[in-house]
């Protein structure tokens, strides 16, 4: 999880750039009042792979993703199977061809696994049959966030995400989540009350008791708004139910045993699947992988320590460019950058169409490109513009970061799925004093971002549900063995988190990419991990256990 970025902007092909044009025009408006949430999170959302938005991304996405001219939303589901664990597992699928050349179905799902003969969700698919005929079985796939469409990730982007051997030999399968896109969806905000919710600035002064009272009462509001709009499937949304979720994808899918490649947060559910059904695990890949131990403060340290990181990476390649906006050390630029935080926290820069750039949309805006080292380029414009106190790239890369549209629409509901998952996932802790002492240590830690990266523990303080997935170690005893992959520069999923995994599975085999950017199968543009990962997937070879590429 994490302020945490949202697992993010979907859609769009590796290397497409944002739409920077786009940003509108408008008078300067009234100042908003209240506390965004994102300043209070703490969490830094998971950008997906190739950066489809949190992790929750992988290059820039852009802000305008392509949309198919047929959409899962117009699949009708099959007939809604007997309300039992039997009925629900034995459904039968109604495939129907949508988006170039792939197929759509619906399936349903019980709201509570514990409760099976209750209220029923629904579970939208895409699946691109395999091209080389008798595949293998189907290969499910879970691009990140959590709040990333994994419907859109395969629609779109499926000749992106695997390699063409893999294609051949398998059913490549991607569905939302439940709570996300095109399944049984959250709703929270309006698309102007999540302008406000994220743009908003407030008067107080960051880490006092008047600011932490605003964020505290915004961060109430977002849940209650989630309740309303939501019902009673915001309580079901947690990873482990997903993981049940899975497996009943699974056995309708035909599969005796799940194939499965998950990306960032993708992980978290492939890792608890693995914990309930390891005799079902089949060939499983996690991709810049998350630490089940991790805990929200915990995350939003090793994050932020490894945005600071990638952005020290991105300053030293930077000053060996002419274009480079920074002269000098890297020290000096880092210094810099913190000055700039520092200025819009006092006095937000205004775009051109009015919304305020406070420190923390700045901080949104530098760390998105950082998901991939493709789109540090983007930095160049973000910190050449910020220095002249204009603001509509810092704006546009933080529209793409929360998959908002030129006209002020949002294309889809990943953020406020991605604080529901969330919010079910990591155990609470505000209290004030130990959130202050986290965001002291913050500071120190990271130096240019940690001041204003604290007191995520508002975040979900007041949520209607209460915490649902334990905070402990997987180990999936009898599973097969299962590929873990960790990205040593990764800012978002640090390497850290994936050595810790691979560690707790019983049967983790650890590879590891000596690079930068979030993620490595097929978005690094690495030959080795390429190779290894799809060896795994097409006939179970394994690298040797800690390899590196």
């Amino acid at each position: 999880m994490t302020h945490y970025t949202p697992g993010t902007p979907d859609g769009q092909q590796p290397g497409t750039p944002p739409q920077l044009s786009e940003v509108g025009t408008a008078v300067r408006p009234p100042r908003p009042r209240r506390t965004g949430l994102k300043i209070a999170v703490g969490l830094i959302a998971l950008l997906t792979i190739g950066g489809l938005v949190f992790a929750a991304c992988s290059p820039l996405l852009g802000l305008a993703p392509n949309r198919p001219s047929a959409s899962p939303d117009e699949i009708a589901p099959g007939p809604k199977p007997a309300a039992t664990l039997d009925g629900y597992y034995g459904q039968e699928l109604s495939w129907q061809p949508c988006w170039n050349g792939k197929e759509c179905a619906v399936a349903h799902a019980p709201l509570d696994w514990s409760e099976p003969g209750g209220d029923s969700i629904t579970l939208a698919l895409v699946r691109l049959p395999a091209a080389g005929g008798a595949p293998l079985g189907s290969l499910l796939v879970n691009p990140g966030g959590p709040g990333a469409s994994g419907v859109e990730t395969v629609a779109q982007s499926a000749e992106a995400i695997t390699s063409e051997q893999v294609r051949n030999s398998y059913d490549i399968v991607g569905w939302d989540p439940r709570g996300v896109g095109n399944s049984s969806a959250v709703s929270c905000l309006t698309d102007a009350e999540m302008d406000e919710y994220l743009f908003g600035v407030s008067e107080a002064q960051p880490g006092s008791p008047e600011w932490l009272a605003e964020a505290e009462a915004s961060s109430a509001e977002f849940g209650e708004a989630c309740q309303e709009n939501t019902g009673p499937l915001l309580g079901t949304v947690d990873t482990i139910s997903t993981a049940h979720d899975l497996d009943m994808l699974r056995a309708v899918l035909g599969d005796q045993k799940l194939n499965y490649l998950g990306f960032s947060y993708g992980t978290s559910i492939g890792a608890q699947y693995a914990e309930a059904f390891p005799e079902n695990v089949g060939r499983l890949v996690l991709d810049g992988a998350i630490d089940p131990t991790s805990t929200e403060s915990e995350t939003v340290k090793f994050q932020t320590e490894g945005f600071e990181n990638a952005t020290r990476a991105y300053l030293a390649s930077c000053l060996k460019d002419a274009n480079c906006p920074f002269e000098g050390t890297v020290d000096a630029g880092m210094a810099e950058i913190g000055e700039l935080m520092a200025q819009a926290n006092e006095e937000p820069l205004i775009g051109s169409d009015g919304r305020a750039v406070s420190s923390g949309t700045l901080f949104t805006a530098i760390i998105y490109p950082l998901y991939s080292q493709q789109s540090w380029p983007y930095l160049n414009d973000l910190f050449a513009e910020v220095r002249e106190g204009k603001a509509d790239t810092a704006l546009a890369l933080a529209d793409g970061y929360y998959g908002r549209n030129a006209d002020g629409t949002y294309r889809d509901n990943s953020f406020e799925a991605f604080m529901a998952i969330n919010c079910l996932d990591y155990p609470r802790d505000a209290d004030p004093e130990r959130m202050r002492a986290q965001a002291e240590e913050l500071a120190e830690l990271a130096p240019t971002f940690g001041s204003f990266q604290g007191y995520g523990g508002l975040a979900c303080a007041n949520w209607p549900y209460p915490t649902v997935t334990p905070n402990t170690p997987v180990s999936a005893e009898g599973a097969d063995p299962i590929l873990v992959v960790g990205t040593t520069g990764d800012p978002a999923t640090p390497y850290r988190w994936a050595v810790s995994l691979a560690e707790q599975l019983d049967s983790g085999v650890l590879l590891s990419f000596e690079g930068e950017g979030h993620t490595a199968y097929r978005s690094a543009g690495n030959a080795c991990v390429d190779g290894a990962v799809d060896a795994y997937l097409l006939d179970g070879t394994l690298p040797a256990d800690e390899a590196r590429c």
